[in-house]
């Protein structure tokens, strides 16, 4: 298992104006400096972390948040666009979900492909192997809810599957990896993407200029929404009487996302599982752990950082931590 530089050293963020999806920012091309986010301050949330990537150490990690499943839980995942796809596996994720006694919860793509509906959905899941562990909830198989956001400044609600209403706790099991639109995807993807129906998915992307078609022009806005959303998902389940934990996997970190039918072949090695109950901090301190890298022959960090940097990606960081969301903050408790 690769050693972990727990320090950060500075960080040189590079924007470009261009990106792979073809889109404009609205932002200007920049330089911009950033440090460590792990603190000595007991305020500051905690992110806990183990190299074990098995399914003992994800059980592991779960335990130790201290926060108990109750209910009826949801574990939200991804279950790809294909078996090359980097999803997390089955068997991996197996020990987790029996132990919250928990079903799995997805969301339709927006893209066409192989879960671009439920029926071609179901499909690809039983391909593979999810239903062997537990069963899979298409949550917008029957329709959809508005949810409300705090920030209006692109969305004016949150559209995600109304099967959302069904659950009292829910597991975002998010796998950490590069993404072609986002820079990076994690819990804060897999919240609001994640969550989202197809016409939800939609007006994300779009900034919320659309929610029937697709529009991916304005990546600040994007990024904002992505926010926005992922926090009117955790204000639902912040209410009485229900509750929310953060997951993320780093393994196979390819640069290209699990909806990559074809994803470019990872040239960063494992680095572990990381949770916590703030999704800011955990998805900061998975972006420290990448930039902090030390690379050597055969485990390379820096197509990751390319890929951060030219979406600028850790825009979502910063828009989620001003909107209340959570702190960039943390403090890491390795529980090795």
């Amino acid at each position: 298992m690769k050693r972990i530089l727990i320090s950060l050293a500075t960080l040189l963020v590079v924007i470009t104006a261009a990106c792979c999806s073809g889109t404009r920012r609205s932002h200007n091309t920049e330089v911009s400096q950033q440090d460590t986010h792990q603190v000595q301050d007991a305020s500051a949330p905690k992110v806990y972390f183990t190299s074990d990537i098995s399914p003992e150490g994800l059980v592991k990690v779960y335990k130790a948040l201290g926060v108990k499943a109750f209910g009826h839980v949801g574990v939200k995942i991804s279950t790809g666009e294909s078996q090359e796809s980097n999803y997390l596996r089955p068997e991996l994720i197996a020990n987790l979900v029996h132990e919250v006694n928990g079903t799995f919860i997805e969301c339709n793509t927006a893209y066409g492909g192989n879960r671009g509906n439920t029926a071609a959905h179901r499909k690809a899941i039983a391909e593979r192997g999810f239903e062997a562990v537990a069963k899979v909830d298409i949550m917008d198989e029957e329709g959809e809810i508005r949810l409300p956001v705090k920030d209006e400044s692109f969305i004016k609600y949150d559209i995600v599957g109304d099967h959302i209403q069904n659950y009292d706790f829910v597991v975002n099991l998010a796998h950490f990896k590069g993404h072609a639109m986002g820079g990076f995807g994690g819990v804060l993807k897999n919240q609001s993407i994640g969550f989202a129906s197809t016409s939800g998915k939609l007006y994300i992307h779009s900034a919320g200029r659309s929610s029937t078609r697709w529009m991916s022009d304005n990546q600040d806005g994007f990024l904002e929404s992505m926010a926005a959303a992922a926090q009117a998902v955790h204000d639902y389940f912040k209410q009485e009487g229900k509750d929310i934990i953060y997951i993320d996997v780093m393994n196979n970190m390819s640069v290209d996302c699990d909806c990559d039918a074809h994803p470019a072949k990872p040239r960063l090695k494992d680095i572990g599982i990381l949770a916590s109950v703030d999704p800011v901090a955990l998805d900061q301190a998975c972006v420290d752990l990448v930039f902090g890298h030390t690379d050597s022959t055969g485990d390379d960090a820096k197509p990751m950082h390319e890929r951060i940097n030219r979406q600028h990606g850790i825009h979502i960081l910063d828009h989620a931590e001003a909107i209340g969301l959570g702190s960039k903050k943390y403090q890491l408790v390795n529980i090795d």
